[in-house]
């Protein structure tokens, strides 16, 4: 079975212009599936659009927040006209296409991709919010669904503007890869950058592709992770139970279920009381 599993990875990594390079141990992958375990917090999660592919669940935490940035254009935008009903301004920017989904002037929209450099075709997210507001300080909300670009933009991307969002929902693709070891140090070094200062609250597998199964664990290929600024976090304990209330699918294609191993990775005796967060 081993063998099979081994074959079909190799074949399938092939078939999308990739060679594997193995993690003797998979405990490396696990440490790091350890790293994003979902807290439960203070704050309840709402849903933010529409009831599938879109919408996404968030805390309850989004008074004062001055400006939602929303890299990725769908064929949706009720994420985004949520965003403008909480008094939010709200800026998207796309390369492929020409508009947001819906006409709206309250909208506004940069034809640009968001990544690593700033050039005729792409702009780094420093560049985008300093070049779109003029207000320095205030809290923002990311919501980033940039098919695979979302690693390097999030590398290049500032830690004094990676401070500024208390709600960050990022789409990372291509989790089914961190058994290749340069694709695990991008991708360790991502989620490194990002919990430094916040909090996975909740990760939702998106239903495009089925669950990998390799070497005993389950990864979701492509998933909607949530985090939740530190400060803003008075208490928490590991969320335990998926999916939640608020989920739907993405799609039409069969369910998928976060794997229990990514919300039972922390010894739950270690929480058998909230943990209270250092808000200094």
């Amino acid at each position: 079975m081993k063998a099979f599993l081994k074959k079909h990875l190799i074949k399938t990594l092939s078939q999308r212009g990739l060679t594997i390079d193995y993690i003797n141990n998979k405990d490396t992958v696990e440490s790091l599936i350890n790293k994003f375990q979902p807290f439960a917090t203070d704050k309840d999660l709402i849903r933010l659009g529409p009831d599938g592919d879109g919408g996404y669940l968030v805390p309850d935490d989004l008074d004062g927040i001055y400006a939602c940035f929303s890299p990725g254009v769908g064929k949706l935008s009720e994420f985004e006209l949520d965003c403008l009903k909480q008094g939010m301004k709200v800026f998207l920017a796309d390369k492929s296409v020409d508009s947001p989904a819906v006409s709206d002037n309250r909208l506004n929209f940069l034809k640009k991709f968001i990544g690593p450099v700033t050039n005729e075709d792409y702009i780094t997210m420093d560049d985008w919010v300093e070049s779109s507001i003029n207000n320095k300080s205030s809290d923002l909300i990311l919501e980033m669904d940039i098919e695979k670009s979302e690693y390097l933009s999030i590398l290049q991307m500032s830690e004094v503007l990676l401070k500024r969002f208390r709600i960050m929902i990022i789409e990372f693709h291509l989790l089914d890869y961190l058994w290749n070891e340069q694709f695990f140090k991008t991708a360790s070094a991502v989620f490194d950058k990002i919990l430094k200062y916040h909090t996975c609250v909740h990760i939702h597998p998106n239903n495009c592709f089925d669950i990998s199964r390799f070497k005993g664990i389950e990864i979701p290929p492509v998933a909607e992770f949530t985090f939740l600024r530190n400060d803003r976090i008075l208490s928490k304990h590991p969320q335990t139970k998926f999916p939640h209330s608020l989920d739907f699918d993405n799609t039409s294609k069969k369910k998928v279920i976060l794997p229990k191993r990514w919300y039972t990775s922390i010894i739950e005796s270690d929480y058998s009381k909230e943990t209270k967060i250092n808000t200094v």
